[in-house]
């Protein structure tokens, strides 16, 4: 007497947007990068985003025909059905960070999983510096000279 024993696939997980029985979905790093970068951008007292990197970024986009890095202050690790996101930020002063950071958080999930499906784990962000308005200026690249008084006879 001979018995057959049919097989059925494993279900590892809950099943993603992804994945079908017609085949599967897989987005690059470079693509989560780009989405979350320009969703951290969208929420207003975000100066810019990068850290060390920054400074050569906008030499880059004042060069005739630069484009700007839409990915540039992020790092994404990205699977099969889930990713991580690390953002770099630059914030404007006398904006609550704590704040900042949650509307953050909130517009780069929302972006990321509409747009890719994917679970996104977490968003972790880093706050590289503070723009002052002064920064603007370009007056206060050069120190002052501050004239000197004599105090005393």
């Amino acid at each position: 007497m001979s018995t057959t024993e049919t097989k059925t696939p494993a279900v590892t997980g809950t099943p993603s947007a992804l994945q079908s029985e017609h085949g599967s979905t897989r987005i690059a790093e470079t693509v989560v990068s780009k989405i979350a970068g320009l969703a951290a951008r969208e929420v207003s007292g975000i100066h810019a985003l990068g850290g060390a990197a920054r400074a050569f970024g906008a030499l880059r986009e004042r060069i005739p025909g630069g484009t700007t890095n839409a990915s540039q202050g992020v790092s994404v690790e990205v699977g099969e059905k889930q990713a991580a996101v690390d953002i770099n930020v630059v914030v404007e002063y006398g904006v609550s960070i704590a704040d900042l950071a949650k509307a953050v958080r909130r517009n780069v999930i929302s972006a990321l999983e509409r747009m890719t499906g994917l679970e996104v784990v977490e968003v972790n962000i880093s706050v590289d510096d503070v723009h002052l308005p002064s920064d603007d200026d370009g007056k206060d690249d050069e120190p002052k000279k501050i004239e000197s008084t004599s105090r005393v006879a």
